[in-house]
């Protein structure tokens, strides 16, 4: 369900990287969600309970190709497994980061790494380092959101 006021009703703040500027940017979280297809999980969880699991599902039932990133799994979500961002055989729009803090700057230099898109920090996720690594990478940087809410809102689906 839409609310008045798109995104700041919510509470939503997306940063963007080419201004390195803290900013409400609706734009930004739409023109990424919209213009991706492929999005490589980062600690997607075996756990279903558990939002690194349910969210991934979300976006993937809307239609996204998910490609979870895991380091012991197999398959997940019905889809191959690779252990690293690096072992992923294929372009990646999005990078969705499930993983602490502390651990997202040296996911954000794996996204570089492989030409990644965007990088985006789930809900309480937030690196000052990795904001900086996806700018100097030319990547679309949201963090501490919820990429699944940020669909939902918007009403994107592939």
């Amino acid at each position: 369900m839409a609310r008045a006021g798109g995104f700041a009703a919510w509470g939503l703040q997306v940063r963007s990287p080419r201004t390195l500027a803290v900013m409400s940017d609706t734009a930004t979280a739409e023109r990424v969600l919209s213009e991706a297809t492929t999005i490589a999980v980062v600690g997607l969880s075996r756990d279903a309970a558990k939002s690194a699991h349910s969210v991934p599902a979300a976006m993937q039932s809307a239609g996204f190709r998910v490609i979870p990133v895991h380091p012991s799994a197999d398959v997940l979500l019905g889809e191959r497994v690779y252990h690293s961002l690096g072992d992923v055989p294929e372009p990646v729009d999005i990078v969705d980061v499930f993983r602490p803090s502390a651990e997202a700057a040296g996911v954000a230099r794996e996204a570089a790494a492989i030409g990644a898109k965007a990088l985006w920090l789930q809900q309480d996720i937030v690196s000052a380092e990795a904001r900086t690594v996806a700018a100097e990478a030319g990547m679309d940087y949201v963090e501490d959101q919820c990429i699944a809410v940020v669909r939902a809102v918007a009403g994107i689906t592939r």
